[in-house]
């Protein structure tokens, strides 16, 4: 073995222990913050159980009034990342997650359809900017080939959160006449109260960049600073940000449009299936504590997924196949419920469809991230996540008009999937306008 080759051995198992040590530090805060906001953003499926009928709403209704949060989610992300960008990552973030506490709990005092669409399009503005915010601060600290992996543990949050959620939902809604309230109203105030000490823990823990880290030595904060500016030597736009309105126009850049429409896609299920699997599931005849169990049981599997394919993605260096193959999984899942009656036969139909769904994201997310310079990721990122987030208005609307119509949720899990395998083939079909971690990013 020569000398070089013993360097760069040594070179890469330096970074793998220096950067395991920074994911250690970083992920964790913000997978807890994730997780926190995740659940008060999907909390509102549980709720529905009981507090649809207590609130005068159809399935149509909820699926509506659940999807507006995705309506001001896309007005406000954008300018959430530009100002995240600016401002400094710690206190941004830490903002976000205590003004979501505020929100979430405010849910306890909806007494009306109307109310709860004002409740949840505030939440919606609160929250905007901490998925894609998150997503490229995780830029700021970590070069392509070990993005994906770290990306995919945040993003562990979207079925960690229903893993943890469900059956603690499923309990808070036996709660109902405790002191004279509902049992979805307990729910929302208490699901609502660690979103509050999350955001004091990211002001204490994070850094805004690597060059602000105490807890790194002067040497391992000059490597990083090192790798990372390797990186951004390859992409020769490095010249000013511009203003917002000059960078919201990438919004006609093909590879906006082409990863919002894989976004959208592969997000229809994703945001199906987590507002409106615990109706599913209590279809089964479950009580409301079993329901919160079993509903778990999908998103255990899509929480093993994630992590192992987003690794596989990173050891390979491979993104659009594994885009590709997770959403068609997620498809084949989806449309097999069509035909399944059994209810145990469904579970595993619906478990298969979140491995899929679920392991779209740490592929699909790095090679968002690595297919914009540093000039454009703010904006750039956050405009696929602000089109792509739509899927979070459509598919419980959706759901909600298909369940009204049929009585059924198996036709609506049909075009769930259709829906995944639309997605996965455009970013078949719009190959060329992915980069790989190894290539070349222009602007």
């Amino acid at each position: 073995m020569s000398s070089k080759t013993s360097l760069t051995e040594a070179d890469e198992a330096y970074a793998r222990e220096l950067f395991g040590r920074i994911g250690m530090r970083v992920v964790p805060v913000l997978l807890a913050a994730f997780v926190i906001s995740y659940i008060d953003r999907v909390n509102v499926g549980f709720a529905a159980i009981t507090a649809s009928k207590d609130l005068g709403m159809s399935a149509a209704d909820f699926g509506f009034g659940a999807g507006l949060f995705f309506i001001s989610y896309m007005i406000f992300e954008a300018p959430s990342n530009y100002l995240l960008e600016r401002i400094g990552a710690r206190i941004w973030l830490a903002r976000i997650m205590i003004c979501c506490g505020i929100v979430s709990a405010a849910m306890f005092f909806v007494s009306n359809k109307t109310q709860f669409n004002i409740a949840r399009f505030t939440l919606g503005v609160v929250e905007a900017g901490l998925f894609p915010g998150v997503v490229l601060y995780l830029t700021f600290w970590f070069p392509k080939r070990f993005r994906a992996r770290y990306i995919s543990m945040f993003a562990l949050g979207i079925p960690l959160s229903s893993v943890i959620g469900s059956p603690i939902s499923g309990l808070l809604l036996n709660m109902d006449g405790i002191l004279g309230f509902k049992g979805w109203q307990w729910l929302y105030i208490i699901e609502a109260l660690p979103a509050f000490v999350v955001g004091v823990l990211i002001w204490v823990l994070l850094a805004d960049k690597p060059e602000k880290a105490s807890w790194l030595t002067p040497a391992e904060r000059e490597y990083v600073k090192n790798e990372l500016a390797r990186e951004r030597a390859a992409q020769p736009d490095q010249g000013s940000h511009g203003s917002l309105w000059q960078q919201l126009k990438l919004i006609t850049d093909k590879r906006v449009i082409t990863f919002a429409l894989v976004f959208f896609g592969t997000g229809v299920p994703s945001y199906g299936l987590g507002l409106w699997l615990p109706q599913i599931i209590n279809d089964f005849g479950l009580t409301t504590f079993q329901t919160g169990l079993v509903s778990a049981i999908p998103f255990v599997f899509g929480s093993i997924a994630m992590i192992v394919w987003g690794r596989r993605s990173d050891r390979t260096g491979e993104r659009v196949w594994h885009t590709v193959a997770a959403a068609w999984v997620a498809a084949a899942g989806l449309a097999a419920c069509f035909w399944i009656t059994s209810p145990v036969l469904s579970l595993v139909a619906l478990s298969v469809a979140a491995a899929g769904i679920y392991a779209v994201k740490g592929p699909f997310l790095s090679s968002v991230s690595e297919s914009f310079s540093t000039r454009h990721a703010a904006v750039g990122i956050a405009l696929v996540s602000s089109l792509g987030n739509l899927s979070g208005q459509f598919a419980p609307w959706m759901v909600g008009v298909i369940r009204d119509n049929t009585g059924q949720f198996q036709p609506a899990l049909l075009a769930l999937g259709l829906c995944s395998l639309a997605g996965g083939a455009v970013m078949l079909l719009r190959l060329r306008y992915v980069v790989k971690p190894s290539a070349t990013v222009n602007a």
